[in-house]
């Protein structure tokens, strides 16, 4: 939730004599809990996806401890940050992203913004459970590294949900494969 939104829902309740305490729960969730996990890059890289749609190569990197418990079969630990680091693909002259000899695209240093799914012990609890993703909370970041105020978080946790069989990871099975 935004917190300009939040200031305004404020003002409408307290207009309306409703205390402003019940919506310090509100605005303690949410994206505002997850920081930029400056150290991301040292973590295993388990997975990258080419995505045509908007030309981009993205590389999913967690930690080791992550890493280990899906191998096992294990809910990922607490702690546990996934980050997806976002690239531009190389464009040939026409636009088109420019493909290696295995036809993968091959990615630029120009990182366009990352996607962060963090997981915390109660975190999720000022969720209903119809939305409730677990313990986990997501956040999106610029590539400057700053939060992207307009990414829908919601549409995280919707998209998440029916995952929980693997721990509200869609990238959970490729965890198990990855080498380093």
């Amino acid at each position: 939730m935004r917190r300009a939104s939040i200031t305004k829902r404020a003002s409408v309740l307290a207009a309306l004599g409703v205390g402003v305490a019940a919506l310090a729960v509100t605005a303690q969730a949410g994206g505002d809990k997850v920081a930029f996990p400056a150290d991301y890059a040292k973590g295993v890289v388990y997975m990258t996806l080419d995505r045509p749609e908007n030309k981009q190569v993205r590389e999913y990197l967690t930690s080791q401890a992550a890493v280990d418990a899906a191998k096992k079969g294990d809910p990922l630990p607490q702690g546990t940050v996934i980050t997806v680091a976002q690239y531009a693909a190389e464009l040939d002259a026409q636009g088109n992203p420019v493909k290696d000899p295995s036809g993968r695209f091959i990615k630029t240093s120009n990182i366009v913004g990352y996607t962060v799914m963090e997981k915390r012990a109660g975190w999720g609890t000022d969720y209903p459970e119809t939305q409730r993703n677990g313990e986990w909370e997501y956040q999106a970041f610029r590539a400057d590294k700053t939060a992207n105020p307009n990414a829908n978080l919601t549409a995280c946790f919707n998209c998440h949900k029916p995952q929980a069989g693997q721990d509200f990871v869609f990238s959970y099975q490729s965890m198990k494969t990855a080498t380093r």
